[in-house]
């Protein structure tokens, strides 16, 4: 996977899944939790922006292993 994701990597990456199936960020391996996906996507300077919207719990420890963040 490459460091910086484009457009094409992460649609590659989503198009086989159920388009029904709940999306979240895990943010910050020290501290991590789940974050919602905004909905809205900026378009700036040559790329697109997702923001977060808000904090939904913690991480699954089982999401934390398959990261390689514990």
């Amino acid at each position: 996977m490459p460091q910086y994701m484009t457009v094409g990597h992460l649609l590659r990456q989503l198009q086989d899944l159920d388009p029904d199936l709940p999306i979240r960020l895990a943010v910050n391996p020290d501290f991590p939790f789940t974050h919602y996906v905004g909905t809205d996507v900026v378009l700036q300077d040559g790329k697109a922006f997702i923001p977060d919207d808000g904090q939904e719990d913690y991480l699954p420890t089982s999401v934390s292993d398959a990261l390689a963040w514990s």
